[in-house]
């Protein structure tokens, strides 16, 4: 693409875009919701090297890595995955950057596929390191561009936030050309080596950078004032000010953020100065509210709007009082949808048969997380990544045989490279009677299927590194390292068994690809055979979307059922049988 043209665009995919307009060459992320698609989508340029890395702290690493070389680089997570990479990116604020390097960050107001609901702009304040805010697809192209040019200018890693709706929305963006720049490393041990000596120097050049960046927020173009009416001035970012635009049009003034940290002071005094009754429209925290509020100027904002929750177009209006002239809801109910595993989900077998046993499971996070859910009900724990099997350690030493024979950890192979292994290995080093169980589902399934270090294949779905799951603890000190197949329930309950009974720590795999990998065949779909179902619904105790009761029979749904044969072992009367076709 050499001419400018007009497309339609994710923002998480126009994100991409500009990263190759930018003349990136290196991009390391860890996949999460909603920031997923910006490094699939730049892996389909040949000219950028894109990579899946074991976690976030390890891409953002490896990505400072290629700024110090020279070149420009990227990394991107969702807002929980910064807190795992917050270490390298605070000591990065005082060495500053080589090359330009930017870093992606996609808040999930909303929670719709996350554990929290954090506010990634504090962040950015506490690291003091500039963050930019696109509001649409164009923006985030824009952005990402000017990101690279702000990067280099002052020294600087570079934040750019995203949230759900502006990664999954589309709007018409322009394309340009790419543009490589090339900077040569220098030797430079005062910049890059943080040691204290070091370190106590740059402080005060971090410093001198925020008042620069203060400066540059003044009259940077990423934040412009849109006069209307005068009765009240509005200031906002992102989405907020899309909504903020439908339901106000030009009846009020705004003052549209994208630098958002750090915050100018004369723009704001001087918007303030021409409005009559000033208001701040953001999502989650009073962080704008608050630097307005500490100007000295009078300012509403969480009086009237929430701090929980994502905003829409309809509470914006309430909360002003007014109605939208677009209606933004279906005007009736719709049923509830709870969410569950898939038919022919491999964990099913497994929770099934620590629910038999009466286990304590801690948990962690993955899909597999929805074996809290009914009727399976057996997570009783999920924190953060890798955190199930820290957790299980210090649950059973202060427990002791209370619940070493009956509580394990569950954690997917995906989130065990991620941070699993350093929890195994205080496990092993510190003994307590531990059974961790590794969901391995050859995939990381949460987020869309990428893969991952336990899967011999890169991003791009070439032949890569592979590391054995059962070596690897093995040789973090597990003597017990069993192998266990999800579908098999009777070889699932005696190895649980066995392993738990043991005064030792161990390991349990539970290994069989996710039912949705497109290369996995299935087994012909079962069906009920209505002369020996006797309606006992014991069955139903998996909790299979692909079964249900009908007439007071159980009945199986060909079109999602992929023959697993999980349901068959748990009719006593031989109910369920084989189609005998492919699904």
């Amino acid at each position: 693409m050499t001419e400018k043209q007009k497309e339609l665009m994710l923002g998480n995919k126009a994100v991409a875009r500009g990263l190759y307009e930018a003349g990136v060459c290196f991009i390391s992320s860890y996949p999460g919701t909603p920031s997923t698609e910006i490094t699939e989508e730049a892996a389909k340029y040949d000219e950028i090297y894109c990579e899946w890395a074991p976690n976030e702290k390890v891409a953002m690493e490896a990505a400072f890595g290629a700024s110090l070389a020279g070149r420009r680089a990227f990394c991107a997570q969702k807002h929980v995955g910064l807190n795992v990479a917050a270490d390298p990116l605070y000591t990065m604020s005082y060495t500053g950057v080589n090359a330009g390097f930017v870093i992606a960050v996609a808040d999930d107001a909303g929670m719709h596929s996350s554990q929290n609901e954090q506010d990634s702009r504090h962040h950015a304040i506490a690291a003091k390191v500039p963050m930019i805010e696109p509001s649409d697809s164009r923006e985030a192209l824009e952005y990402t561009r000017l990101a690279y040019e702000l990067s280099e200018r002052f020294d600087t890693p570079v934040l750019l936030k995203m949230c759900t709706r502006v990664a999954h929305s589309q709007s018409i963006v322009e394309t340009g050309t790419r543009t490589v720049p090339d900077k040569p490393y220098e030797k430079n041990i005062p910049k890059y080596v943080m040691m204290p000596g070091n370190a106590i120097r740059r402080h005060p050049i971090v410093e001198e950078r925020t008042r620069a960046l203060i400066e540059y927020a003044e009259t940077s173009p990423l934040n412009r004032v849109e006069m209307g009416g005068t009765e009240l001035g509005i200031i906002t970012s992102s989405t907020s000010y899309q909504y903020v635009k439908e339901v106000f049009g030009d009846r009020v003034s705004v003052l549209k953020l994208g630098l958002v940290h750090p915050l100018p002071v004369r723009l704001i005094r001087e918007f303030a100065s021409r409005v009559k009754k000033l208001c701040v429209v953001e999502e989650l925290d009073p962080i704008i509210e608050n630097h307005v509020r500490g100007l000295g100027l009078t300012v509403s904002g969480k009086d009237l709007l929430p701090v929980c929750g994502e905003f829409s177009q309809n509470l914006i209006a309430r909360a002003f009082g007014r109605t939208c002239d677009v209606p933004y809801s279906l005007g009736e109910s719709i049923p509830g949808r709870p969410p569950v595993m898939c038919a022919g989900c491999p964990h099913r077998g497994l929770f099934y048969t620590l629910k038999r046993n009466n286990c304590t499971v801690l948990g962690d996070i993955g899909c597999y997380t929805l074996g809290a859910v009914a009727p399976l009900s057996s997570i009783e724990m999920t924190l953060c990544m890798g955190a199930s099997i820290g957790a299980l350690h210090g649950f059973n030493k202060v427990r002791g045989a209370e619940s070493e024979g009956k509580t394990v950890a569950v954690i997917g192979d995906s989130t065990f490279m991620h941070s699993g292994m350093t929890g195994l290995a205080n496990v092993a080093y510190n003994q307590s009677n531990s059974t961790v169980i590794i969901l391995d589902n050859s995939i990381t399934g949460m987020t869309g299927h990428q893969q991952n270090p336990t899967t011999g294949y890169n991003i791009k779905g070439d032949p890569a590194g592979k590391i054995d799951l059962e070596a690897l603890c093995r040789a973090m000190g597990f003597e017990c390292v069993r192998v266990v197949d999800p579908y098999d329930l009777a070889q699932c309950d005696t190895v649980l068994k066995e392993e738990l009974s043991i005064a030792a720590p161990s390991v349990i795999i539970s290994r069989r690809p996710c039912a949705l990998l497109k290369y996995v065949r299935h087994k012909a779909p079962l069906r009920v055979s209505s002369d020996r179902c006797v309606g006992c619904k014991s069955c139903m105790r998996i909790g299979c979307p692909a079964i249900s009761i009908k007439a007071g029979k159980a009945h199986v749904d060909n079109t999602l059922c992929v023959g697993c044969g999980v349901c068959s072992q748990l009719c006593r009367f031989g109910a369920f049988e084989s189609t005998g076709k492919e699904a």
